[in-house]
């Protein structure tokens, strides 16, 4: 009778262990996979708080200059397709980022021409409300780099977790999946021309 129990306590003992290793993995992922959604919604917050303020400098630039049409319609077109884009939390696929940040990458383009353009019009450049909202511009750039850097660091960790083994096993059963990065926008690599 006692040899018959050692085979049994044995097996109740591996099955306590899978049972709580496959509970505390799961746990861990759901974990990191919030910290991954609340990166990301920050990452939503800085690039709708760009949003926002384009609006106020279309309408500055236009008030202070007789400005080219198609610089601002540019500008307003390129802003209406990124926040036409939205993306869920729970779909952050690699294409899906990468489609999010085409047309993100197509605003700041768009953006750009507008303060290049923008150098024509020494008084607009002087206008105090311009200044503010080209700062504010500025510093919401920033926010959008320490938040897409904060997303960054959160998907590394998340996939990392994601691969190693056990891990792997077990993410495979409860279905998480790989998250997409922010990567750099095509051409970053190449330093802006400056003409004088």
């Amino acid at each position: 009778m006692k040899k018959a129990l050692i085979p049994i306590v044995v097996i109740a003992i591996l099955g306590l262990f899978l049972y709580t290793k496959a509970v505390g993995v799961y746990n861990m992922f759901v974990q990191n996979e919030e910290t991954v959604n609340g990166t990301w919604a920050e990452v939503e917050t800085q690039y709708q708080r760009r949003a926002d303020l384009i609006p106020n400098l279309v309408n500055t630039v236009k008030g202070y200059a007789d400005f080219e049409q198609s610089t601002l319609t540019g500008v307003i077109e390129a802003r209406s397709k990124a926040t036409g884009i939205t993306l869920q939390a729970d779909d952050l696929s690699p294409e899906k980022i990468a489609q999010f940040q085409q047309a993100q990458d197509q605003l700041s383009g768009a953006l750009s021409r507008l303060l290049v353009a923008v150098e024509r019009y020494p008084d607009l450049k002087a206008n105090q409300n311009f200044l503010e909202l080209q700062a504010q511009l500025e510093g919401t750039e920033n926010r959008i780099a320490v938040a897409r850097r904060n997303f960054n660091q959160n998907v590394q960790s998340y996939n990392s977790n994601l691969r190693t083994f056990p891990n792997n096993v077990f993410a495979g059963w409860y279905g998480f999946e790989r998250k997409g990065y922010f990567e750099a926008s095509e051409g970053a690599e190449n330093a802006p021309t400056v003409q004088f």
